[in-house]
């Protein structure tokens, strides 16, 4: 059935496809003999764009061998040459002698020995049952298989690196795939992610790259965004052989840690505590009602502590601040109902109303200026 929506961000086509290619070959591959060609017919391709993240696709159905890998780069002595080199490169720059990296898609395992002699400890995952035989014949440890989901685990994970090479834009699930590959990943895990150069085809106007098994073509910017969609940092992505390739390197995107926030937070709201601690209860305010200050003074536990909260802005002044319920007042309250030190959390115009209060004031109140780095007297 033809395909609605983004594969990737499941946002709507732009309405109208970009090309409609009547009679195409229906597959690259395993092609029509002499006693099957009356049965062969020509298809139709329609070449669409993603009106969200821009992503170009085919709205057609995947070919039937979509989940493997059928690769002639072996014949090329020139690329067996180049894939050589780059996999020593990558290996060494990320530390990989030893480790466990594994090729998603790995066809006949023609890279897999390459990959071999970099040091590392080489997997490979294919599902073509024959093309695994021929793997394992030949010494590498690969898995017949293909990611169906976000939770499957494969055999020897979890890995460092893995690497998945003009395969992916033949994948009808991405986010699956790619989901699922991060799953599998040790925690800052790299990875090499190839495709076809969408860029130079535009910019060459190669109208005869589009074919049924490709059912993306990824630009730079549309990869870089799938890539990040679904849980990878993209540390760089080149134009690589010839620039019909591009290559991504990325890395598995970790949870954020932040603990150190939490221990700022603990560390001013002890150093706000003994500062109030000098003052008589209810005998200090607070100047500012922006987000920033309503936070500090729950997060800080100020609440029974503070007499009131000072704002210039009319709207905020007789209302209460959310959580801890202190009263919003007009500058004014310092004359009517003086107190004898006051926090400035103003963020930006934390500077510009200590001023106003030392002229008014001058040292009759004690003023203090919330910093990131803490209270700062003036």
């Amino acid at each position: 059935m033809p395909v609605e929506r983004c594969r990737v961000c499941n946002q709507k086509f732009f309405d109208e496809p970009l090309l409609r290619y009547e009679n195409m070959p229906g597959a690259a591959q395993y092609l029509p003999a002499a006693d099957t060609l009356a049965g062969d017919a020509g298809v139709a391709l329609d070449v669409r764009q993603c009106s969200g993240c821009g992503l170009v696709q085919l709205g057609n159905d995947p070919v039937s061998y979509y989940r493997e890998v059928i690769r002639a780069a072996a014949v090329s002595a020139e690329m067996m040459a180049f894939r050589r080199e780059q996999f020593a490169g990558f290996a060494q720059k990320f530390a990989l002698t030893g480790k466990k990296v594994i090729e998603i898609g790995c066809g006949r395992g023609d890279y897999l020995s390459l990959w071999r002699e970099t040091g590392v400890a080489a997997y490979g995952l294919e599902y073509a049952a024959e093309a695994v035989q021929a793997c394992v014949e030949a010494g590498p440890a690969v898995s017949q298989g293909y990611i169906e989901s976000r939770t499957d685990r494969l055999a020897h994970a979890p890995f460092d690196a893995f690497v998945i090479l003009n395969f992916f834009e033949h994948l009808p699930n991405p986010n699956t795939v790619l989901t699922g590959i991060g799953n599998n990943l040790a925690q800052g895990a790299v990875g090499l992610v190839e495709v076809p150069n969408f860029d130079m085809m535009l910019r060459r106007n190669l109208f005869s790259e589009f074919i049924g098994d490709h059912l993306f073509y990824f630009t730079a910017e549309t990869l870089r965004t799938t890539l990040g969609l679904n849980g990878f940092e993209v540390i760089e992505c080149n134009e690589i052989w010839h620039n019909y390739i591009l290559s991504a390197v990325v890395r598995k995107r970790g949870r954020l840690d932040l603990s150190p926030f939490e221990r700022q937070r603990t560390r001013l709201k002890d150093e706000i505590s003994a500062w109030l601690g000098r003052f008589l209860p209810e005998q200090v305010a607070v100047w500012g009602a922006g987000h920033q200050a309503l936070a500090m003074l729950s997060l800080a536990g100020m609440a029974g502590k503070i007499r009131y909260v000072i704002d210039s802005a009319p709207f905020k002044q007789g209302k209460y601040t959310p959580a801890t319920h202190l009263p919003i007042v007009a500058p004014d309250a310092l004359d009517d109902d003086p107190v004898e030190a006051v926090i400035v959390m103003a963020a930006a115009y934390s500077d510009e109303v200590a001023g106003i209060i030392r002229q008014r004031f001058g040292s009759r109140v004690e003023v203090a200026i919330l910093r990131e780095f803490g209270l700062e007297i003036v």
